[in-house]
């Protein structure tokens, strides 16, 4: 594995933007014009007559991994040297390997010269609960900075699982300087934290605290233990995932269609694939879940839809539905077919 402990530089600020000619962006597109082609192979390649896969036979992951950001939990790890790359952003307590449909997904991506980034956040593993969409977000297009500069990226798709799908919609509202290298988004698992949540007992009283907390001025302060038992989280991220309307409240089934439109509907320019699990272990049994992610769909401008019988929260029963879904979505929407980002 060739480590590289390259920092990306924060997203430039607006003085030093516009005091510069030869800023990120205007780079890019020179250098679009200049480059031969679209990618290249790996620096690690396998010699003449070897076949080259980002998985060897020791079930170990082959790539570089590099730091993307100033904080020490800044760093990514990339499989494939490809100039396109699918980003995956994970769920809570997420960080590397986070589902078992990576792998394989790693590989079949580099039959089609597409890159998998998977990428660690101050969120990542028992971080989420003092972190922010809003914090997620920054650090997501610092990560997109990176490859734009550092690896000539040529546009990015971000594949989310569980509530790395409300970072996606979050970053995406943003119009943060990066997110035009968006090309696509995925969605697998896009399900209400609120409404899990609210099967729990413990729930609706540790919310009325959560909002005496944030009415208090006293948003930042941790919440009891009991109110999350696998990390310590605090009154504004407790409500956020917890509370209605809260602001990871993004994919609840008791939202009406304009609310669902108003969170989602600034999607609806971005080509968008909503893959499902109708067996997911984290959607309550009430909740009609065919109706569901058709409601999401349209509210995204008419995303597209693939609905995964039995599959679980994270298909790791489902592991080749889901890498087919994905594959079948990039392949035929890809860099053909999407818009430039940089024309």
């Amino acid at each position: 594995m060739d480590l590289s402990a390259a920092t990306s530089p924060a997203l430039a600020s607006t003085s030093s933007t516009s005091s510069s000619a030869t800023s990120w962006f205007s780079g890019i597109v020179r250098g679009r014009a200049d480059r031969p082609g679209a990618s290249r192979m790996t620096n690690n390649s396998a010699g003449a007559g070897e076949s080259v896969f980002p998985i060897n036979r020791k079930k170990q992951f082959q790539g570089v991994m590099f730091k993307y950001g100033p904080k020490s939990i800044q760093v990514a790890f990339k499989t494939g040297d490809y100039k396109q790359q699918v980003i995956f952003v994970g769920g809570l307590t997420d960080g590397f390997l986070a589902t078992e449909y990576l792998e394989p997904l790693a590989i079949a991506l580099e039959k089609e010269k597409w890159s998998l980034v998977q990428f660690l956040l101050s969120s990542s593993y028992s971080g989420y609960g003092i972190s922010s969409l809003k914090q997620d977000a920054i650090e997501l297009d610092q990560l997109i900075n990176y490859l734009i500069n550092k690896e000539e990226s040529e546009g990015v798709v971000l594949l989310g699982h569980s509530t790395g799908c409300q970072n996606i919609v979050y970053y995406m509202r943003t119009n943060a300087a990066c997110s035009r290298a968006v090309r696509a988004a995925i969605f697998q698992a896009p399900v209400s934290d609120r409404e899990y949540r609210a099967t729990l007992p413990e729930t609706a009283a540790m919310i009325d605290l959560a909002s005496t907390m944030i009415n208090e001025g006293r948003a930042s302060e941790l919440m009891p233990r009991e109110a999350n038992l696998d990390a310590p989280i605090t009154a504004y991220r407790y409500h956020s995932l917890c509370a209605y309307n809260g602001d990871d409240d993004m994919f609840s089934s008791d939202l009406s269609d304009d609310q669902l439109k108003m969170r989602l509907g600034h999607l609806s320019n971005t080509p968008c694939e909503v893959i499902f699990s109708m067996a997911d272990e984290y959607v309550p049994d009430y909740v009609d879940k065919k109706a569901l992610v058709d409601r999401l769909c349209r509210a995204m401008g008419g995303a597209e839809k693939v609905e995964v019988e039995w599959g679980n929260h994270a298909l790791s029963n489902r592991v080749e539905e889901a890498v087919q879904a994905i594959i079948d979505f990039v392949k035929r929407d890809g860099p053909k077919g999407w818009d430039d980002p940089w024309s």
